[in-house]
């Protein structure tokens, strides 16, 4: 029995021992974290008023999309505490965007494509649209796909047939559209979600499906049936104003590009990180710099691929005057996709429109 009791106690001397270890070895995340020192000091105005101070919001695109990932990307690297907060909202494409920053209360960023203000501009959607907005910065450039028989080789032999260019709220139809205008084309267009678009290509429900985004973008990347490939985009004189030219590869896409073609030459259009034209003397302004600052210090880490999960390197030349600029090109620049987004000079905050703060 004294044995026994004598084990016992050696028992709990060492789960004492173990204990007190494991309390020292063991931090509490209060004395560590200063995210939640703030989010758990309850009922402080101060606090409250700090993480609204301090938070943008930026809208990204659809789920599964590339903008969806640069959205994470940026809230990852740019974070900064109770300094800086990026919170990503999931989109419903470029179109929807550019009206969720003009219009949706909180809403200070969002990454549209470059050719969507003009299409909204020309087909008389919107007045002076341009004016009433500024861009950080270009991010990368956004591939046309276009997915079709083995038999079509152009772009252009497919006009007068059915082609299917993505939902209406997105960006893909607004390039899809614009091309087919400037070469001439008049295809059957059709409005369908690029998933089922795929399937209905299979079954030879629609001629081709057209897909805009970042290669190699995900939903192109998976679709393998050897009956179809991806169609060669001339870089035409007519699309030059707002377009770049850009070239597919096998290795982007070993299911739709076969070895002995290696490359499938295309257009692209800039995605652009874009917000609202804030007066400089507003909030909203000054959240918007305190991005634009915290964006360009810590820039190098978005040129390295490895370092961010989308992949991209943001492609941008050089910082205008305050980290903004007007997205409408100056008059003197000559009107070439390549001298809009590559460094061409804008008026700083030039007619600025004004809108009541939120």
């Amino acid at each position: 029995m004294r044995r026994f009791v004598g084990l016992m106690l050696v028992a709990f001397m060492m789960a004492c021992s173990i204990a007190a270890r494991a309390e020292q070895t063991e931090f509490d995340p209060a004395r560590v974290s200063q995210s939640l020192k703030a989010i758990f000091q309850l009922g402080s105005t101060t606090t409250k008023q700090a993480l609204n101070a301090n938070t943008v919001t930026l809208i990204s695109g659809t789920i599964g999309g590339t903008y969806v990932q640069f959205g994470a990307d940026l809230a990852s690297v740019l974070d900064d505490g109770n300094k800086l907060r990026v919170l990503p909202i999931v989109g419903r494409g470029s179109v929807q965007s550019v009206a969720d920053i003009l219009f949706l209360q909180g809403v200070d960023l969002g990454i549209v494509r470059a050719d969507t203000l003009d299409y909204l501009e020309k087909k008389g959607f919107a007045k002076d649209i341009k004016k009433q907005f500024t861009y950080v910065t270009k991010l990368y450039n956004e591939e046309m796909h276009v997915i079709a028989s083995r038999s079509v080789h152009n772009l252009k032999e497919l006009d007068g047939k059915t082609i299917s260019v993505d939902l209406p709220n997105g960006g893909t139809f607004v390039t899809a559209l614009t091309v087919f205008e400037r070469l001439g084309m008049k295809p059957n267009v059709v409005y369908i979600e690029q998933r089922i678009a795929l399937e209905k290509l299979k079954r030879g429900e629609v001629d081709a499906v057209i897909v805009v985004g970042g290669k190699p973008y995900k939903s192109v990347s998976g679709f393998k049936d050897d009956r179809f490939h991806l169609v060669t985009v001339n870089y035409d004189k007519p699309l030059q104003g707002d377009y770049l030219p850009a070239t597919l590869t096998a290795a982007d896409y070993p299911n739709l590009i076969s070895k002995d073609e290696q490359t499938v030459d295309t257009i692209a259009v800039p995605a652009v990180l874009a917000a609202y034209n804030w007066a400089p003397n507003t909030d909203r302004y000054r959240k918007l710099t305190q991005f634009v600052d915290a964006f360009f210090t810590k820039f190098p880490t978005f040129q390295n691929p490895h370092s961010i999960r989308s992949g991209r390197r943001f492609r941008w030349r050089r910082r205008l005057p305050a980290g903004l600029a007007s997205l409408s090109p100056s008059s003197g620049s000559t009107p070439t996709a390549s001298n809009r987004w590559f460094g061409a000079d804008s008026t700083s905050f030039s007619n600025r429109t004004r809108r009541p703060t939120m």
